[in-house]
């Protein structure tokens, strides 16, 4: 008889995310759960092709995640959206539902990453988590020192300044840029507003993933390696809205109360002097002499 991999129950119902395990054994022991409509014990052990029932309702596996790198060509649309033809997710067709983390504009080719593990998207793309995007970039007339000083020092767009960055010359008319910015279509308003047009944008790498030799259209599984140092980069991610724009936000420094001059005259003073022994003997001797 073949030995089936197996997972131990209380794993196994825990792993759906309904509870603990902890909390798994105390529905194993008060006879809650069934495998194939048997009760229970602890101990039992679950395997492919098995049922498992809590108070009758089935319980599903989670979905293995799944990260994908896939080369986008010119023409794709970052979007899962159905009533667009030329949608990410259809031209993938991969077996399991995925979404695109971020986007890479319909004109833009190069890396861009799918999965269906969206704990992980937020701090990806949060930009004050400094995650970093090579792009190669072709625009139509010769590039000079002026621009890439001026491209690494920070461009106004949509109503604010883009965080300085490193610009490279490649060729007359070819640079690369690392952006950790996500900005709607960042780099070309940047080139337009210096006066440039851009031909052709391609991003190389994300994070630690090169694009390498992964052939337009095609994708491939992150390895296990670039997935342990994703999660390493990512585990301090901040999920703030700070992080997402990079700006922080200051707090106002405490109010001071104004300081009082002496004889400053105010309501509590009034009352205080009114009150006080040196007051009221004035008092008295002012009533006395209006006696006499």
């Amino acid at each position: 008889m073949e030995n089936k991999p197996s997972i131990n129950l209380n794993k196994f119902i825990s792993s759906t995310g309904i509870c603990s395990r902890r909390e798994a054994e105390k529905l194993i022991v008060s006879g809650r759960v069934t495998i194939n409509g048997n009760l229970t014990q602890l101990g039992n052990r679950v395997v492919d092709g098995d049922v498992v029932k809590v108070d009758g309702r089935t319980l599903q596996a989670k979905p293995k995640t799944i990260y994908i790198a896939f080369n986008k060509p010119v023409g794709i649309v970052c979007t899962t959206d159905s009533k667009e033809k030329k949608n990410i997710v259809r031209y993938i067709n991969h077996p399991e539902r995925l979404f695109p983390i971020g986007r890479l504009d319909k004109p833009s080719e190069g890396l861009i990453f799918l999965t269906n593990d969206g704990d992980i998207v937020n701090k990806i793309l949060r930009a004050g988590n400094n995650h970093e995007k090579d792009y190669v970039v072709t625009v139509d007339q010769p590039i000079t020192d002026d621009f890439i000083k001026k491209m690494g020092a920070g461009i106004p767009i949509l109503g604010t300044v883009t965080q300085k960055c490193a610009v490279t010359k490649l060729s007359t008319k070819t640079f690369q840029i690392v952006l950790t910015q996500g900005l709607n279509r960042q780099i070309r308003r940047m080139c337009e507003y210096l006066g440039y047009e851009v031909l052709k944008l391609k991003r190389t790498r994300i994070m630690n993933v090169q694009l390498d030799a992964l052939k337009i259209g095609e994708w491939r599984d992150l390895s296990e390696k670039e997935l342990k140092e994703i999660n390493t980069m990512v585990a301090s991610s901040s999920k703030t809205e700070e992080a997402s724009t990079g700006i922080q936000k200051k707090k106002a420094p405490p109010k001071k109360k104004p300081s009082q001059k002496p004889n400053a005259f105010t309501k509590k003073s009034a009352a205080f002097r009114k009150n006080s022994p040196k007051s009221k003997t004035k008092s008295n001797s002012s009533s006395r002499k209006k006696r006499r």
